[in-house]
């Protein structure tokens, strides 16, 4: 009778662990993985030898067995995941002293044979969870390493160290209980592994997750349309991967090369700046390079890169091409800088409109990140906002998750003079109450740049790290709005045909993006500020005729240009 128990208990196992085979294998198809099937199958074999080995006392732990079945944990990440619960007998798994096999750090994906695998905490994640719950130890932006925490062992099982037999030293009954426990506990924790190779095998790296490719700084020459470009005239020493952070791009001429450094100290991160340099204006931006380079913040070489684009008929007169030539002149840092003479500007003298929108396109094109920020040189992020929205990022919190084109807007602000940055959401609130900091062009065109419940913005009690306040549209009473956002390479450009003096600049690019159905996803505890200094109407009937023609080249050339290529919309406007 005892003979015939013990027949029964382990065709049971042999079958239980056939059933989990069996589901692991449609699991694997269904997602198309042919690559997994075939280690799943050679999972569903291996466990089967392992359960009937331990019913014949054979010396190997089942995790031993597993391993050397399988040709060891270092070709199949899978495999030592399973090896890693605890054998048939209840003994614990041993790691091998003087081992060079390390501990990952929790949340760190490794990479071996195309394989990914994320390393999970001690207290295992259930199949049926979410996977909001696994990314939640994910590695934060910007470079950064993993949040250190109690890391999962993954190192090989002993292969000296046999279980010891389970001896039967009472009644039959005793005997025949205590093996059905050992072989229950041994297909439970087989199950609760397969539901968390599946988890895992869901939990993509943030470059999967974003579809993104690498791109060079490589310096290059172009012509684009009526302008030649220098792209990556003077690279950042410093070269990021698209998945590792966020590129702040801007435009500029010489002139405003005093906001870089302040600018820079709040980012922290990569910046794609397009300067125009036509005509003798070459000689005193490169001039300003060198200066900030050489004379002004260290992170200004670490982190910027600058392209340089000029007018097809304001070529200056020669252009360094070497590196040693560009940086062959040492700057006097005693001298004021070169930004300060403004008035001998090319630019001014031969009354050029400023191309705003070639610039904004060559910086953000050039960007090497997946995310970019396009923006003006005068507006400064809160800081923390890069590390903040890769985290958001690395979460996929829901509003992340909808299928439609997406982009990030921040609030913008403008501050009274003199007055200090502030450092945060608490401090911006505190100012918006006492007068000194007002919404950005609030006495220009209030309009404009007013995100969609502001008030309630502005009112909400400022959170850890940035998520996601509302989900808006630019239309209705917002139907004007010029948001600055953080976006990806896949957005709509800027019309290069629209000049800064002409204003309405960016208004062709919203429209575009409500044709669209984009989502306008506003941030909390990100914001831009603006340099400090309210704006004013002030009347320039020079600007404003020019103004004039451009509202006439949008409404007849443009907006039907756009008509054509992108549709129509009901409650979408320039």
């Amino acid at each position: 009778m005892l003979t015939r128990r013990n027949w029964l208990l382990r065709l049971s196992v042999v079958l239980n662990v056939a059933v989990l085979f069996y589901f692991g294998s449609y699991l694997t198809i269904g997602n198309g993985n042919s690559e997994i099937l075939e280690e799943v199958q050679m999972s569903g074999r291996n466990l089967a030898s392992v359960a009937e080995a331990s019913q014949n006392g054979e010396k190997e732990t089942a995790a031993y067995y597993y391993q050397s079945a399988s040709g060891g944990s270092a070709n199949y990440p899978e495999l030592a995941l399973l090896a890693s619960i605890q054998p048939i007998a209840g003994q614990p798994p041993q790691q091998q002293q003087g081992s060079s096999v390390q501990t990952p750090v929790q949340g760190t994906t490794l990479r071996d044979d195309g394989h990914v695998m994320r390393i999970k905490p001690k207290s295992v994640v259930p199949a049926a969870e979410s996977l909001d719950a696994v990314d939640t130890s994910a590695a934060s932006g910007n470079g950064g390493s993993a949040v250190a925490g109690p890391a999962e062992s993954w190192t090989p099982e002993k292969k000296d160290a046999p279980t010891q037999q389970q001896t039967s030293t009472t009644t039959t009954t005793t005997t025949t209980s205590a093996t059905t426990t050992a072989g229950t506990s041994f297909v439970a924790q087989v199950a609760m592994a397969v539901g968390n190779l599946a988890v895992q095998q869901q939990v993509r790296p943030l470059r999967e997750l974003l579809g993104c490719q690498d791109k060079s700084n490589h310096r290059r020459i172009a012509q684009r349309g009526d302008y030649w470009v220098l792209y990556n005239y003077v690279p950042a020493r410093r070269w990021f991967r698209c998945d590792e952070s966020i590129t702040y791009t801007t435009h500029a001429d010489f002139t405003f090369l005093d906001n870089l450094e302040p600018l820079l100290d709040r980012w922290r991160g990569p910046i794609s700046v397009a300067l125009y340099t036509p005509g003798n204006d070459f000689v005193p931006t490169l001039a300003s390079i060198r200066y900030l380079r050489q004379c002004g913040s260290p992170l200004v070489a670490e982190f910027v890169t600058f392209h340089m684009y000029f007018g097809s008929g304001h070529v200056p007169k020669s252009v360094p091409h070497a590196d040693h030539d560009i940086d062959a002149l040492v700057a006097n840092c005693s001298a004021p800088p070169p930004w300060t003479n403004a008035t001998a500007a090319y630019k001014t003298q031969k009354k050029l409109l400023y191309p705003v929108n070639v610039g904004r396109n060559v910086a953000r094109e050039s960007a090497t990140t997946h995310y970019v920020l396009p923006s003006d040189i005068e507006l400064y992020p809160s800081p923390g906002v890069i590390d903040g929205f890769m985290d958001l990022v690395r979460r996929q919190d829901p509003p992340l998750r909808r299928p439609k084109p997406m982009v990030f807007p921040l609030p913008i602000f403008e501050l009274a003079s003199h007055m200090k940055l502030p450092a945060d959401k608490k401090e911006l609130v505190s100012m918006l109450k006492n007068g000194s900091a007002i919404t950005f062009h609030k006495k220009v065109c209030p309009d404009c740049h007013t995100v969609p419940k502001f008030k309630e913005w502005a009112s909400a009690k400022p959170k850890h790290g940035v998520s996601v306040f509302h989900t808006g549209k630019r239309t209705g009473y917002h139907l004007h709005w010029e948001p600055i956002f953080i976006g990806t390479h896949n957005d709509p450009l800027y019309d290069e045909r629209l000049s800064w003096e002409g204003k309405m600049d960016k208004m062709t690019q919203g429209y575009t993006l409500c044709v669209l159905d984009y989502e306008f996803h506003i941030l909390d505890n990100a914001f831009l500020t603006h340099k400090p200094g309210i704006k004013t109407l002030k009347k320039d009937p020079a600007r404003q005729v020019l103004a004039s023609k451009t509202y006439s080249l949008i409404k007849k050339v443009i907006l039907p240009e756009l008509k054509v290529l992108y549709g129509v919309k009901k409650g979408c406007a320039v």
